[in-house]
């Protein structure tokens, strides 16, 4: 499988984030970043919880690195005994199943630059924790699509908190009504 890749991860209240580094001749370099802003019923799950959900959207949205290599995962938290305790019930059975598919170690987590990436996805998808921010906590997204004789295209413009604005533009390689191409666009501004 090759040399592993270590996944760093960072939970906090409302945020789950994690990034996976590859390290080659001692300097780690960062591979992929995840996070995900907790809704509903995940606000209140515990901290291991938080933790193994951590793992599990991180093996989800990057399941072609957990399927190709060995993910020796780098936490202080007992996240291990817990997902290995033959008593666990209710959804961390499910994740352990799905986590039962990969190569996953645990390691303890040293001080090392990559909890500094997870720290930091961390702080950017969490917006603040203060009420007032979280109150103004709020995305825009808009997309339009066009398609004529020449080609199909669509933008996408998402406007975040604080004047953060990230746009992008497509074109897309395959034939697409107007409606089909704003559709494409939204998914794509989705993922």
């Amino acid at each position: 499988m090759g040399v592993p890749l270590r996944l760093y991860f960072a939970v906090t209240e409302r945020v789950i984030s994690s990034v996976l580094i590859q390290e080659q001749d001692r300097v780690q370099k960062p591979i992929y970043f995840v996070s995900k802003v907790l809704q509903g019923p995940e606000l209140r799950y515990q901290a291991l919880e938080k933790a193994a959900l951590a793992m599990v959207f991180s093996a989800r949205r990057l399941h072609q690195y957990f399927q190709s290599f060995t993910v020796v995962v780098m936490t202080d938290l007992s996240i291990r005994k817990v997902l290995q305790k033959p008593d666990v019930a209710g959804r961390m059975v499910h994740w352990v199943v799905e986590l039962l598919e990969f190569d996953v170690q645990y390691e303890p987590r040293s001080p090392i630059e990559g909890q500094v990436y997870a720290d930091f996805v961390v702080e950017l998808s969490s917006g603040g924790t203060h009420q007032e921010e979280e109150a103004s906590f709020r995305w825009v997204l808009s997309v339009d699509g066009s398609s004529n004789q020449q080609g199909s295209e669509a933008g996408v413009i998402l406007e975040g908190p604080n004047g953060l604005l990230i746009e992008q533009a497509l074109r897309f390689a395959f034939k697409v009504r107007n409606n089909q191409a704003e559709y494409e666009a939204l998914t794509t501004g989705m993922l």
